[in-house]
């Protein structure tokens, strides 16, 4: 009994969703457009189990790129609602469309020139007739038995919230890099799974010295970029050398003066290190650094030019690691 009980609940849950799929329209580009567009945050409200939902919502957008947070509307209307200005946009949450203390709120946005876009379970709701644009989220049915307890309605809006969510990672380009970036604290195992040319350094970044330049000059790239290390290439574009920032130490604490405006960098550096292919693994690019010890790879593509450099803790954050030895 309660195992068939379970399975229709879950029968019915994922009819909800179905259901949603003929719900998407021309207004579900209008809502991706005015986020997309918005010159500062995505605010996303709601109350009850709607708030709830609004606030997982908002978490996955944070991670995905999408900057946003989540305002209670009652906590609003006593004092929050400062931290909302004429540029942001706001996604209301509420499958009836009737939610006294939400829509007490969307008329004080308004003044302020807030765009709203509502999710909710028909366009005639009072919600639905203060926002910018609607998105419909109706369900055939509730899981619950009574009818009351929102089940598959929620289910259905966390689903529409997803599909924004992954939207919005397209039309941004928002990469695994970006990801992983915005998830420091993730597993280890999952990160390194990532292929170098993901974490690398790239274009600007890089810190890179021709072996006709002075010592001065490799002084000042390495302040610049500040990774602890220049990497000299030939006129062929590829990896020939690498300056770290000892290097330079030693130099110039060496006992005869030495002059940095003048010296080359091929006088100092070291020749031929060791480097990297971008589509390697990060978790090769770290048994190289525990090999060898260092913990500054340049990157190469298969053409064996450089493309990126790569640091330990680009791969780990700081404090992560210690070598092995």
């Amino acid at each position: 009994m309660s195992l068939d009980l379970a399975r229709e609940v879950l029968r019915i849950e994922a009819e909800g969703i179905s259901a949603l799929i003929d719900q998407i329209g021309p207004e579900f580009d209008e809502a991706v457009s005015l986020i997309m567009n918005c010159p500062s945050r995505l605010i996303i409200t709601g109350i009850g189990k709607s708030g709830i939902i609004g606030q997982k919502i908002s978490a996955t957008l944070n991670s995905t790129g999408t900057p946003s947070f989540f305002l209670h509307p009652v906590e609003a209307m006593h004092g929050d609602l400062g931290i909302v200005d004429g540029n942001d946009v706001v996604l209301a949450l509420s499958y009836s469309g009737e939610t006294t203390e939400l829509n007490m709120l969307l008329p004080t946005l308004k003044q302020r020139g807030v765009k709203t876009i509502a999710i909710t379970r028909h366009k005639k709701s009072t919600l639905a007739t203060m926002a910018d644009v609607v998105l419909t989220a109706e369900v055939p049915r509730e899981a619950c038995p009574l009818g009351l307890a929102p089940t598959a309605s929620t289910t259905a809006t966390l689903a529409l919230g997803d599909a924004l969510a992954v939207v919005l990672i397209e039309k941004k380009k928002f990469g695994a890099n970006d990801f992983r970036h915005n998830h420091p604290g993730g597993s280890l195992g999952e990160r390194l799974k990532a292929k170098v040319k993901e974490v690398m350094l790239s274009g600007k970044q890089i810190p890179v010295a021709s072996r006709t330049s002075t010592c001065r000059e490799a002084i000042n790239t390495l302040n610049s970029v500040n990774i602890g290390a220049v990497l000299i290439t030939d006129d062929d574009g590829r990896t020939c050398g690498i300056i770290t920032d000892g290097d330079l130490r030693r130099l110039i604490s060496r006992p005869e003066p030495v002059d940095v405006g003048s010296t080359m960098t091929a006088d100092i550096m070291t020749p031929a290190p060791k480097t990297i292919d971008e589509n390697l693994l990060a978790a090769d690019a770290l048994s190289i650094m525990q090999r060898h010890e260092v913990t500054v790879l340049p990157v190469e593509n298969k053409a064996g030019k450089l493309v990126g450099i790569l640091h330990l803790h680009d791969l780990l954050g700081k404090g992560e690691f210690r070598l092995l030895v």
